[in-house]
């Protein structure tokens, strides 16, 4: 897993389809998705990680894209 289309695709595989219209509030609530397929252990736990600090990388950097304006 090396890009968020790939965490995207994971949350597919399990029916989870996010667009909400803005970039951030997306990539957090994939997070809050992913959180909840590993507390139901759909996700292993390496997998969760990787998920989760792409997410957390992602939310970052377009946060400061937001900031720059």
């Amino acid at each position: 897993m090396r890009t968020i289309f790939d965490v995207q695709q994971l949350l597919k595989r399990y029916g989870v389809f996010v667009y909400i219209g803005n970039r951030v509030a997306d990539l957090q609530l994939m997070e809050l998705e992913l959180k909840e397929l590993y507390r139901s252990q759909l996700v292993e736990s390496k997998e969760y990680q990787m998920a989760l600090l792409l997410l957390r990388q992602q939310i970052v950097i377009e946060k400061e894209k937001e900031q720059e304006k």
